[in-house]
């Protein structure tokens, strides 16, 4: 029977990517020496966000998610990061593989919010993992389960999110808008011949009374 062990030993951006990327350095052991022939992976990754604390300014940005600090001792609850599947070669002892992650930079996003509301620090996340894993003996092909307790945590500085969203998005961000929305503000751009949609919503705030940091 085999006995595995999974570890998350480093997590780096994918400089050549075409989105943002995370690449999980995943280290993969196996204790009874026999070998395995191949493992078919599949990864969910959570955040786990009462496993750290926040500064003032953090806390005010996490009111979408988390509503009142008073409140977090009820409101804050594991978030949903990503689900990736990965097929693993064949190895004896241990291994290590490379888990490519797409990261979305949509501020609707739970994740995406909270990672933007993020001043330093590190982001501390629960891997857990299932899947097949075949392995080759002496009578042949055999199917192992890889059940579900088995899980790794890691601990993603900030810094490292920064520099992957930077890479693709510098000193900017994302907002969904409805369609009608959109045209509205179009429209209100052409008329005030404003040459940027940052021109547009600064002169909003302007209007608005809000001056912009």
């Amino acid at each position: 029977m085999l006995d595995l062990a999974f570890d998350c030993a480093a997590v780096q951006p994918e400089r050549y990517a075409a989105a943002p990327t995370l690449l999980f350095t995943l280290r993969i052991s196996e204790s009874t020496g026999e070998p395995v022939h191949a493992a078919a992976l599949r990864c969910q990754i959570r955040i786990e966000p009462a496993r750290r604390r926040y500064s003032g300014a953090e806390q005010t940005r996490l009111y979408d998610l988390f509503g009142e600090p008073a409140r977090w001792g009820d409101t804050v609850h594991p978030i949903q990061f990503a689900s990736v599947s990965h097929v693993v070669p064949g190895f004896t002892g241990h291994t290590d593989t490379t888990v490519a992650v797409a990261c979305s930079y949509d501020l609707e996003v739970a994740a995406g919010k909270y990672f933007a509301s993020l001043d330093d620090g590190e982001i501390p996340l629960l891997l857990l993992f299932s899947g097949t894993v075949f392995a080759r003996g002496e009578t042949g092909f055999s199917a192992h389960q890889i059940p579900w307790h088995h899980e790794a945590r890691y601990r993603l500085p900030v810094t490292v999110w920064r520099e992957m969203i930077d890479a693709f998005f510098p000193n900017q961000g994302w907002i969904v808008l409805r369609r009608e929305t959109l045209d509205t503000l179009r429209r209100y751009r052409g008329r005030e011949a404003l040459a940027t949609w940052d021109d547009t919503m600064e002169r909003l705030l302007e209007e608005a009374g809000e001056a912009a940091p």
